[in-house]
C-alpha cells in the first residue's frame, strides 16, 4: 500500500490588500498565529523586509516549512505550507491565513509528497536538536 509522509499546500493569494501585505512587521503575527493555530513545532523563523514595500519569510518546523513571498503592488502573496504527519495541521494554518489576509482568489495545488513509500509512516514528536 502508498502511502504519503507529508502534504504540501502551494498556494497563490489575488486581491490581498496592500497595506496588509507590504511590511513583514505586519505579516508576522499571521504567520505566526497560522503556526500555533496549526499546532505546528516551530524551531525557528525569518522575515525580510524589501524596499520600499514588499516581504518573504519562512517558518523552519519540526515537521517540514511555511515559507511565503508578497508583491503588494499586485496584491499578491505566494504561500507554500509543507507539513509530515497529520495533513489538517497543513490545513488549519492555511485557513487561518486565509481568514486573515482576506484574498478576492486563491489558486491552490495540493501534492501528497513521499507516496512511493510502502509502509506506515507515523509521525512521533520530535525531539529538537539544533546544530551551530
Amino acid at each position: 500500500m502508498k502511502v504519503a509522509v507529508g502534504v504540501q499546500i502551494l498556494a497563490d493569494l489575488y486581491g490581498v490588500d496592500p497595506d496588509a501585505i507590504s511590511e513583514a512587521e505586519r505579516l508576522f503575527p499571521i504567520i505566526e498565529g497560522a503556526v500555533k493555530e496549526g499546532k505546528l513545532t516551530k524551531i525557528s523563523s525569518d522575515y525580510y523586509q524589501f524596499q520600499p514595500k514588499g516581504a518573504s519569510g519562512i517558518v523552519l518546523l519540526a515537521e517540514s516549512h511555511l515559507s511565503f513571498h508578497t508583491w503588494p503592488e499586485h496584491g499578491l502573496v505566494t504561500l507554500d505550507i509543507y507539513t509530515c504527519g497529520d495533513p489538517k495541521s497543513a490545513e488549519v494554518a492555511f485557513a487561518y491565513i486565509l481568514d486573515r489576509l482576506k484574498p478576492t482568489a486563491v489558486d491552490t495545488k495540493r501534492l501528497k509528497r513521499g507516496v512511493s513509500i510502502k509502509e506506515e509512516v507515523k509521525a512521533i514528536k520530535p525531539q529538537h536538536l539544533l546544530v551551530p
